[in-house]
Parts: structure tokens; C-alpha cells; sequence
């Protein structure tokens, strides 16, 4: 999906760069919350109407790039 977009005199494109940290930067993102996130993840790019350009998952954050 392109995300260009115009009014008569400019035109722009909009990025989303969103850092989920979890409270102390715990090490959790592994195991069974990892799987949890993957659907929450999926809601948030569905309701901006977006695509995923880029993501990572690191043991105390997630990066996530649409």
C-alpha cells in the first residue's frame, strides 16, 4: 500500500517508528509473550491501514517500523 499522501500544495509520507519497552526493560520478550505479541502487533498495523516495513524483536524491546 502506498502511503502518499496530498492536499492541493504539498505532499507527504508518513512513517510510524513505535519502540514498545517493557516496565525496567525487562528481558521478557521471549518464549510465550513473544507469541502474544505477534497478534497485537498485527491489530495495531491493521487499524492504521499500513504495512509492516520493518520489525525486531530483542529480548527488552520491540522496534517496529510502518
Amino acid at each position: 500500500m502506498k502511503a502518499i499522501k496530498s492536499l492541493r500544495h504539498t505532499v507527504w509520507d508518513c512513517k510510524y517508528h513505535v519502540i514498545w519497552i517493557p516496565k525496567y526493560r525487562r528481558k521478557i520478550l521471549y518464549g510465550q509473550l513473544r507469541r502474544d505479541l505477534a497478534p497485537v502487533m498485527k491489530e495495531l498495523v491493521r487499524q492504521r491501514e499500513c504495512e509492516v516495513l520493518e520489525g525486531e524483536l530483542a529480548m527488552d524491546h520491540v522496534h517496529i517500523w510502518f
